[in-house]
């Protein structure tokens, strides 16, 4: 008989060999052979029942120890950028180890939520017990979500805020963490569904009153993961930061230098001036100064603030507030380039011909005043004629030069094409309590457009700078559209009774043509939709792919380092590329320039989803007070499930569910994005002018249902009853099917003759 180890011989085993602790692998590491076997057998279930191993399906292992290969979800980084993550299965004691992901080149960026497996090493660091590296990304789980509680017999459940979210969660008596009824809280999946069907969750954070005026901007922060509060060490760090001096800077400050910006501006990063080109070899021409705060010489490589930037990827704004990529003491105060005070810049001057087009371009270094901090309305007037008493003393030395450069630069862009959408922008007017008191849409002046084309000229100056100097950079990229898209949309101008082009290279003056083409019509807006929903997404990438939007060539982002981090990686890459100081960008900088890039374009599409959120959520709180009012609108959408429309008066879009139309049943064409009546014939098409009663309002989720009352000023007919299983009677039904077949056939002959 051999003689059977102890359990601490056991347990030490075990521990160092997770790879091999089946009971086979076991038993021959110790020789036990023949009926030793069922004392081993026993001696590892009382192992087990005691908690200090557990049995998986063909092994056993330590019960306090992580397995060498696991499953981890990402946390969100800390203060000083390292991301941890925790097991999403721990059985032992107390909470569960703590795992500091290392990353390795060539691995993909991770961001909260993102499941890994990974492979496990046990360190005795102070704040974390294992060290993790990636064997493979296996996707983002929906764990977290946010949602109402309310109360039960048996704990509770949550009612998600998402509008697109079906399920409700049960939370048991154990995980309620305090929540009252009705309070918004923030959840994560906690273990198996329960006996209803519904996941399971645990409530890890209450955030208090949904209603609240200010709980809608909050909902968003929190729904999308967006880091709203500074940590200290970063807040201090910010706080030590001292106003630049001259130094070996160009003094700048005799410049007639002007912000311009909207009248509830919270940062200004970018000043302009321009004059009369003097030289006579450049008749008619103009010299245009571009200067943008030095954001680079506060924010260093590798320092707290860095890292804190770098992880929220840009600022984030709100109608109430502003979540800022850098502390207020930089983006408020050192960095803003306030109204007659002394601040650090990185600036471009740039010639052009009469024609508009550059000629010529420098960048320096340098330390500028604002002779005046001014909004687009006031340039505006001033232009117009109408100048107040700020603008009175700037208007034949500042401002009519500026619209002289801008004249030119309309020029240089009529003949370059860039895309020409017209998509008014909605503006959400809130009380001093954070309440919507109206909805309308922002006015555009030429001012706007003055500022936009300074910001594009100065944009491709630095791109073609750092290209000319061989140094890496961040483009800032947009493909041209794919084409899936292409065709999508040549269907929805084809059920407008308009033509894109096909067959041929497309590029923006054909979508141009096709915009102008609605201009004026009752498509107009649903044909600029379209177009814009057809363009594949910017993003940031040290590869030069050119931005179709624009139509150049190359195109960087250099004029807002204070609320995106694309900019100021193009700052530092301009000030190595000119030898301008020890604060440029670095050799591991240059060498992560694409990993960078695909976390900041994640972090960009995250604050557009959670600015995109936001305002539905508004719409919703200022609509919800008019439920049962008529609205005019037109058809933005159409879907199998119903018709999307677009109100007049607010911008919002509403869902017209197809259970609601009618008792006929309505047949779907994606092609031709219709919904035909299958007796009536009516044809619900996008672009159609309609009259709607607003049937619901949910402020929490943003959600408007309507109800579809008239048509182009015609009454909705009434078709025959449907069939118990929603489908109309038979013979109309195959008839209908055989009629759409028809169409699809004839569609697809005609464009094989394009």
């Amino acid at each position: 008989m051999s003689k059977l180890p102890s359990k601490d011989a056991l347990l030490i085993w075990i521990n160092e060999n997770p790879g091999k602790s089946s009971k086979r692998e076991i038993a021959r590491a110790f020789g036990i052979k023949g009926a030793d076997r069922i004392e081993l057998k026993r001696l590892l279930k009382e192992l087990a029942d005691e908690g200090h191993i557990r049995k998986t399906r063909k092994s056993y292992r330590d019960g306090d120890k992580l397995a060498p290969v696991t499953v981890l979800e990402v946390l969100a980084p800390d203060a000083g950028g390292d991301l941890f993550a925790r097991p999403l299965e721990w059985q032992g004691e107390g909470e569960a180890p703590r795992v500091l992901y290392m990353p390795r080149q060539g691995d993909p960026a991770l961001g909260r939520g993102d499941r890994i497996l990974a492979r496990l090493t046990e360190v005795a660091a102070e704040d974390h017990g294992y060290e993790a590296r990636l064997i493979r990304k296996i996707g983002i789980s929906p764990r977290r979500m946010l949602g109402i509680f309310r109360t039960g017999p048996e704990g509770g459940r949550i009612v998600p805020v998402d509008k697109g979210a079906a399920k409700e969660w049960t939370v048991r008596p154990g995980d309620v963490h305090g929540a009252r009824d009705g309070e918004l809280v923030e959840a994560e999946q906690a273990g198996p569904k329960s006996r209803m069907g519904l996941p399971r969750a645990r409530v890890v954070e209450r955030l208090g009153d949904p209603t609240a005026p200010r709980a809608v901007s909050l909902i968003a922060i929190h729904a999308h993961g967006i880091p709203d509060e500074f940590p200290e060490d970063v807040l201090a760090e910010a706080e030590r930061a001292k106003p630049a001096g001259l130094g070996k800077r160009e003094d700048l400050r005799e410049l007639p230098l002007i912000t311009i910006d909207p009248v509830d501006a919270r940062d200004r990063d970018d000043a302009v001036c321009a004059a009369a080109d003097d030289d006579p070899s450049n008749p008619g021409g103009h010299v245009i100064w571009v200067a943008i705060a030095d954001v680079a010489h506060y924010v260093r490589p590798g320092s707290l603030l860095d890292r804190e930037a770098r992880n929220r990827g840009n600022s984030t704004y709100f109608p109430d507030r502003v979540v800022p990529m850098l502390p207020d003491r930089l983006s408020g105060d050192l960095c803003s380039l306030h109204e007659d005070v002394p601040r650090a810049c990185i600036a471009v001057r740039m010639r052009l011909n009469a024609k508009g087009e550059k000629i010529e371009h420098r960048f320096t270094r340098g330390m500028m005043r604002s002779g005046a901090s001014l909004t687009y309305a006031e340039v505006q007037a001033a232009r117009d004629g109408q100048p107040d008493g700020r603008t009175a003393p700037l208007a034949e030395t500042v401002i009519a030069p500026l619209y002289a450069a801008y004249e030119a630069l309309k020029t240089a862009r009529a003949a370059r094409h860039p895309l020409n959408l017209d998509l008014p922008e909605r503006q959400i007017v809130l009380s001093p309590e954070g309440r919507v008191t109206s909805v309308a849409f922002k006015e555009r002046f030429d001012a706007h457009r003055l500022i936009e084309e300074f910001m594009v000229l100065a944009n491709v100056a630095a791109a073609e700078e750092l290209e000319a100097r061989r140094q890496p950079l961040l483009y800032r990229v947009h493909e041209e559209p794919s084409p899936e898209k292409l065709d999508s949309l040549r269907d929805v101008a084809q059920a407008a009774g308009l033509t894109l082009a096909k067959g041929q290279v497309l590029r923006t003056e054909h979508l141009n043509r096709l915009l102008d083409q609605a201009a004026g019509t009752d498509h107009a807006e649903v044909i600029n939709m379209s177009v814009l929903r057809s363009m594949a997404q910017a993003y940031y990438a040290p590869e030069n792919f050119g931005h179709f939007g624009l139509h150049l060539r190359r195109y960087a982002h250099f004029t807002s380092p204070i609320r995106r981090y694309a900019d100021l990686v193009v700052h530092r890459a301009l000030i190595a590329a000119h030898g301008w100081g020890e604060d440029g960008l670095t050799e591991a900088e240059a060498e992560a320039l694409a990993e960078t890039g695909e976390l900041i374009s994640l972090t960009e599409r995250r604050s557009m989803a959670a600015e995109r959120d936001t305002t539905d959520r508004y719409l919703a709180s200022y609509l919800s007070e008019r439920v049962g009012n008529e609205f005019e609108g037109r058809i933005s959408g159409i879907a199998r499930f119903g018709v999307f429309v677009k109100l007049d008066e607010t911008g919002a879009d509403g869902l017209i569910p197809i259970s609601t139309l009618g008792r006929e049943y309505f047949h779907y064409d994606h092609d031709s994005q219709t919904l035909m009546g299958e007796h009536s014939g009516l044809t619900l098409s996008l672009g159609t002018r309609v009259t709607v009663r607003l049937a619901e309002a949910v402020p929490v989720t943003g959600g408007l249902m309507l109800e579809l009352l008239d048509i182009a000023g015609q009454t909705m007919p009434r078709g025959p009853a449907r069939s118990r299983r929603g489908g109309a009677p038979g013979k109309g039904r195959k008839l209908a099917k055989a009629r759409k077949k028809s169409q699809k056939l004839r569609k697809k002959s005609g464009r094989r003759g394009n």
